[in-house]
């Protein structure tokens, strides 16, 4: 089962739920009990073994230039 993310207007506050697909999009009832159909991407970013990693780097490109797609502009 997936992970979402929603957003609680009253609580100013993210919070995550455990539900299949088919009820993604139903509304999520935040931990202080508001309800919200506010779903927020959620951002994942694996990392190797052993690399650690400050909270809030910025992601190195592998690719030339400094654009998204590494050719001075995005797609």
């Amino acid at each position: 089962m997936p992970l979402y993310e929603y957003f609680c207007p009253p609580c100013n506050d993210r919070f995550e739920v455990l539900r299949p697909v088919s009820k993604m999009d139903a509304p999520a009832t935040c931990p202080d009990g508001h309800t919200t159909n506010n779903r927020v991407l959620s951002i994942f970013a694996p990392l190797a073994k052993g690399e650690p990693v400050a909270v809030g780097a910025p992601m190195q490109h592998s690719a030339g230039g400094d654009a998204c797609c590494g050719g001075g502009g995005c797609c």
